[in-house]
């Protein structure tokens, strides 16, 4: 047990100093540096999700916080990143659904540090005998059963109130918006491809799913959302419009990621938080990469079931094949639609203009 905290504090140490060369390196870049930047953390929690969002007045959301137990192994990896941020406290933490990889660190997490309010879809929804996400949502309500934090059911609809971005929910519960954004509402033509996929069944068609919109740029993270909810909100009518950066849902499994959504909000850049081997499969592989308008596809790991033609360019990936690294991507989003990624894996930088 000694010798797994050890590692565990060496993975966070690795990390802390990788973060501080991104500064060093790139602190007085262009829009990189700019303070009025909305900075992205993709943590890598080995095909779980974590996800920061800090603002320019350091107002925080976090969706997600990885798997439970590896001796707080994400926990430590989602605290280190917040201390780079400089933020001492986590505003709000996002649950996507009631899976292990999405919510089972939260006991982990606020032992590490202050949250202010959790955000969830309600109920856990897989209520057969022994299911997993039970005891998931059995340790997040004794967290909230102590009294310390605020808790908000969110709604199809609802904008949270994460001050510095707008935060609207998409999907919530199995229910999804049920009207265009603004500028949006346009015929979509990508709801004629037929789909070979599976139906699931599980906690993933009730994620809770956001547009976060930034100055001039979006960002759609949908959890683990299916096809067919996809479906209900891009069909007939494409009910989002553009999206500019799409977090790749479900770590690039097939039952996610149809081509009604993702050719149809011509994402500029897309980021899939998968495994080495978990999710990163060839068919959504193939869709996002050749979706109209996509300039680049990040993936936290290589692919094993990618192999070397679906995978993305090695440019784009930070954990590439072996034993993990805990290498992560940190975006960087100006006001007025500059992208700039940092690979922690490369130590290198991509830009991408603001159209």
């Amino acid at each position: 047990m000694q010798m797994v905290v050890k590692q565990s504090r060496r993975h966070v140490m690795h990390f802390l100093v990788a973060l501080m060369l991104v500064l060093a390196t790139l602190g007085g870049g262009r829009a990189w540096a700019a303070e009025n930047s909305l900075s992205v953390y993709f943590i890598d929690v080995e095909g779980g999700q974590a996800t920061l969002f800090v603002t320019p007045a350091k107002q925080s959301l976090l969706i997600d916080t990885g798997w439970p137990e590896n001796a707080g192994r994400d926990a430590d990896r989602i605290v280190a990143a917040a201390k780079l941020a400089g933020i001492k406290k986590i505003d709000y933490v996002l649950l996507t659904h009631y899976h292990d990889d999405h919510s089972g660190g939260v006991p982990q997490l606020v032992e590490r540090i202050p949250v202010g309010t959790f955000i969830d879809h309600g109920p856990n929804t897989e209520i057969r005998e022994n299911a997993k996400s039970q005891k998931i949502e059995a340790a997040y309500k004794g967290v909230l059963a102590t009294g310390k934090y605020k808790h908000i059911v969110a709604k199809p609809g609802d904008v949270l109130p994460v001050q510095g971005m707008n935060v609207t929910v998409i999907s919530s519960d199995g229910n999804v918006i049920d009207h265009p954004l603004p500028g949006a509402g346009q015929p979509n033509e990508f709801c004629s491809i037929q789909e070979d996929k599976p139906m699931d069944r599980s906690e993933n068609p009730h994620s809770l799913g956001v547009l976060i919109t930034f100055g001039k740029t979006k960002i759609l993270d949908l959890g683990d959302l299916t096809w067919d909810k996809e479906h209900d909100f891009m069909c007939p009518n494409n009910r989002l419009g553009k999206v500019d950066v799409l977090v790749v849902s479900h770590h690039g499994f097939r039952p996610s990621s149809s081509h009604a959504l993702v050719d149809a909000i011509h994402s500029r850049v897309a980021v899939m938080d998968n495994a080495e081997t978990k999710g990163g499969d060839v068919q959504v592989l193939d869709v996002v990469r050749k979706a109209p308008g996509l300039e680049a596809l990040f993936q936290l790991h290589y692919s094993e079931a990618g192999g070397s033609e679906h995978n993305t360019a090695s440019d784009f990936i930070a954990n590439p094949q072996g034993p993990d690294k805990g290498n992560y991507f940190l975006m960087k989003v100006s006001p007025k639609g500059d992208l700039d990624i940092y690979n922690s894996g490369t130590q290198a930088s991509k830009h991408y203009a603001a159209f």
